[in-house]
């Protein structure tokens, strides 16, 4: 049966979130109907040819990510990268690296990449295993998204397409190829939506074995909200949303008090599990405190500024989806709504448990992007006004739907999709610009920030706002177009979008993740100036930049990293090596304050864009 459709507009974008029977009562005993392309049940060879298909197709997954990802040996997003790099260093027994006042790095992530540093023996070697870590479970994309698009009804042959489509955006992508947990957080979030539809969604048991899959799958997906708020803030928005969602699948007595009652408790025990491990990394990496980001939140939160400056950041975060997918995200923005507002009673409205689950959708992109902006500082960046990582890990999903709707849609639903959607971009680029103004300009531009707009504009030096909004409309009127094509539609659109996610991908790691590479390990690696497996403690002036401080934290692997201010504490004695700002104005030997004391000399000394410092060693 076909999804809700608005008035005089044909066939509807499908809900992201759509149950197998749109018109099935909200308890019913029988089972969902057959998919609309009533096909029979595939033969056992047919489902070995599809095994194949998907063991091979994960494996060209893992082999794109591999080879994108193999110019990279030192962090470069930091201190992001650095941070969770430390976390799992510290969680494997390795020395601390004081990161005080800075930003707090959860222990989920580094905990997946414990087995880098079981295998690894140096950091260049534990890097590139964290890098086979995220290439291993990024690519679970292709499963997950073929199940996604099956779900919202999209034929066997071209959910399988489309899964390789979707995992190959940038941000399922560009961010496997650094120790992020943009790399993981895409297929957790899929992965959690598949599990709790299926909880929903299901009939009531009718003996054990569907008793213990309808407990399996809300267990499932409470342990994955859980490990996602153990690792990262946004995994709280997710948490929160789960939780709502158990609430009313009990008050609309959609599932029983049993079943609520252990997704629940799954829930609670793993979150509880998250925060005693999360706590156990702060006095060996954030001895001091950290920057308060939870101050800014509050701050934000009571007063006329902050509410203007979190919305105007969280529409930016929008339009980057809806311009760095070339406007199929915010065609899939705007069949979840639709479904979402539509009341259950009228003709063209979805069931419960469907709007239920398109509101969580919604409730998820507006709390990452108005949460995280809330608790942005001031950077002087542009990349506070529009940034795309946030969202990123709910992108494959309203990417898919967005896929959804123009493979299922009528030519009016196509139409009014689209325009929808071209309306959503423009308007979320007026606000960037009413808020932003001038700043767009005079900010600092950091490429990382924009690995898919830097494409569409042809740009890597500076943020093209308008230029970037009408390269995406044109990609988005060209796919509608394709699709409309009879025979060939489907697969000319794929290719339509994977040459543009592939193309975005391959120019973001040739133009800013290889020269941050370069740059990085110029500015900092001193490994052939001095044996650094033999530094057991290795101490950095406050006043080195940090991105150079944690830097050196990477190179002494083995080295207990700690941090002092040189303008006001004398270098500390009881350390191996010391890295000191070095003055404009002074030759290295004088970076000591009142001079170096006996036993200590220079290793190495370097002036860099990103700051100058000395290293002194025993």
């Amino acid at each position: 049966m076909s999804t809700p459709t608005p008035a005089g507009a044909g066939t509807a974008p499908p809900a992201p979130t759509a149950a197998p029977s749109a018109a099935r009562p909200a308890v019913s005993a029988r089972p969902p109907v057959a998919p609309p392309d009533r096909r029979p049940a595939p033969s056992r060879p047919s489902r070995r040819r599809w095994a194949w298909l998907f063991v091979l197709g994960w494996a060209a997954q893992v082999a794109v990510r591999l080879v994108l990802g193999s110019g990279q040996t030192v962090p470069v997003a930091t201190p992001d990268e650095s941070g969770y790099l430390f976390a799992a260093r510290v969680l494997t027994g390795g020395t601390d690296a004081d990161m005080s006042f800075g930003t707090v790095y959860r222990g989920g992530y580094p905990l997946l990449l414990t087995p880098a540093f079981w295998f690894g023996d140096d950091p260049v070697s534990v890097y590139r295993g964290a890098l086979v870590i995220n290439a291993l479970i990024s690519a679970a994309m292709l499963p997950l998204a073929y199940l996604l698009l099956r779900r919202l009804r999209v034929r066997r042959r071209w959910s399988y397409v489309f899964g390789h489509v979707t995992a190959v955006l940038p941000s399922v992508l560009f961010y496997s190829e650094f120790a992020l947990t943009d790399a993981i957080l895409p297929v957790m979030l899929v992965g959690w939506l598949l599990l709790v539809h299926a909880w929903l969604s299901a009939p009531p048991p009718a003996g054990p074995r569907s008793s213990v899959r309808l407990n399996l799958a809300g267990a499932g997906a409470s342990l994955i909200v859980a490990y996602a708020y153990a690792c990262h803030t946004r995994g709280a928005v997710l948490l929160a949303a789960h939780v709502a969602l158990l609430a009313a699948a009990l008050v609309c007595r959609w599932r029983s008090w049993r079943a609520t009652g252990l997704a629940a408790l799954a829930a609670a025990a793993g979150t509880a599990a998250g925060m005693l491990l999360n706590r156990s990394l702060l006095p060996h990496m954030y001895p001091q405190g950290d920057n308060d980001l939870g101050g800014n939140v509050v701050r934000r939160l009571t007063s006329e500024d902050g509410w203007g400056w979190m919305l105007s950041l969280g529409t930016g975060q929008v339009w980057y989806q809806a311009a760095a997918t070339g406007g199929m995200a915010a065609i899939g923005l705007v069949a979840v709504a639709f479904v979402a507002v539509r009341p259950a009673g009228t003709p063209l409205g979805a069931p419960g448990r469907t709007r239920a689950l398109a509101l969580a959708v919604i409730a998820i992109v507006a709390g990452i992007a108005f949460a995280t902006s809330a608790a942005l500082p001031v950077e002087y960046r542009i990349g506070n006004y529009v940034y795309g990582r946030y969202l990123a890990s709910i992108t494959p999903v309203l990417f898919a739907v967005g896929v959804a709707v123009l493979l299922r849609g009528s030519p009016r639903t196509l139409l009014w999709a689209t325009a929808s959607a071209a309306t959503l971009t423009v308007v979320a680029a007026c606000v960037v610009q009413w808020y932003a103004g001038d700043l767009l300009t005079l900010y600092k531009h950091t490429p990382y920030d924009f690995p898919e707009t830097s494409f569409l504009t042809w740009d890597w030096e500076s943020f093209q706002l308008w230029h970037a909004t009408a390269t995406a409309l044109v990609l988005l009127c060209a796919s509608v177009a394709v699709v409309r094509l009879r025979r060939s539609g489907p697969l000319l659109l794929a290719g339509v979008l994977a040459v543009v996610a592939v193309g975005m991908s391959v120019t973001a790691t040739d133009r800013i993740a290889r020269p941050l590479v370069r740059d990085e390990t110029a500015h900092t690696d001193i490994r052939q100036s001095i044996d650094l497996r033999r530094q057991r403690s290795i101490a950095v002036d406050w006043n080195v930049p940090w991105t150079i401080r944690l830097s050196h934290y990477y190179w002494a692997w083995w080295s207990d990293g700690s941090v002092f201010d040189a303008r006001w504490t004398p270098p500390p004695q009881n350390v191996d090596m010391i890295v000191l700002a070095w003055p404009k104005d002074k030759p290295a030997a004088e970076s000591w304050p009142k001079g170096a004391p006996p036993g200590w000399r220079i290793i190495d000394s370097r002036r860099t864009v990103q700051g100058d410092w000395v290293a002194w060693a025993r």
